[in-house]
């Protein structure tokens, strides 16, 4: 082990730029988590969504739905069997959207994966599956209960809670939160007490 150790240890000369270098990369590093606001994706807050401008639109729709009295972003879109299997989604999921969007690739019109449609077809059910087996309404034909569950939801609900059409112009009085400054808050202060120089 301890030879294991001596051959990742830098020569004499070359300790301190390794420590300055290493030193550098966690700063950035740190820097990055910071900036991106990582921390604010291990949470349920539906602000999170629109930590991307694009997902504006669909944050505003839902906004303006019944829905958001009952429930957030990850209540529908992400799967809830197991906490594992829920942070390993977001994360996946979140990966994919974070390269996407940092690579300047998003599409015009966002459209669900099938993996992410089939987590939110669940989590219909999970809250709504009660409607599909309501007596009351399959005594009005006997073919209804088949015809309900062998569909995804939104095949009728179009509207909910996101509109057809996406787009700020749809819902023209929402609020979408203004994203915060990734200046820290030491440092704007500092910028306001220097006097200009000019």
């Amino acid at each position: 082990m301890i030879r294991f150790l001596r051959f990742f240890k830098p020569p004499e000369f070359w300790r301190i730029p390794v420590i300055i270098l290493l030193g550098i990369f966690f700063g950035i590093g740190l820097f990055s988590f910071y900036i991106s606001q990582a921390p604010s994706y291990l949470s349920d807050n539906p602000k999170t969504c629109v930590n991307c401008h694009i997902m504006g639109p669909e944050y505003s729709t839902w906004a303006h739905s019944a829905h958001r009295e009952y429930t957030n972003c990850n209540d529908c879109h992400v799967p809830h069997n197991n906490v594992f299997n829920k942070y390993y989604f977001k994360a996946k999921d979140g990966l994919r959207h974070a390269t996407i969007f940092t690579l300047r690739g998003e599409p015009q019109v966002i459209r669900i994966k099938e993996e992410g449609a089939n987590a939110v077809q669940k989590n219909c059910l999970r809250c709504h599956g009660n409607l599909l087996t309501d007596v009351k309404v399959n005594q009005l034909t006997d073919s209804l209960s088949m015809f309900r569950s062998d569909r995804k939801c939104w095949d009728c609900h179009r509207l909910t809670p996101h509109d057809r059409v996406k787009g700020l112009t749809t819902t023209p009085y929402s609020r979408v939160p203004m994203l915060g400054s990734p200046v820290p808050q030491w440092l704007q202060s500092l910028m306001k007490s220097e006097p200009s120089k000019k």
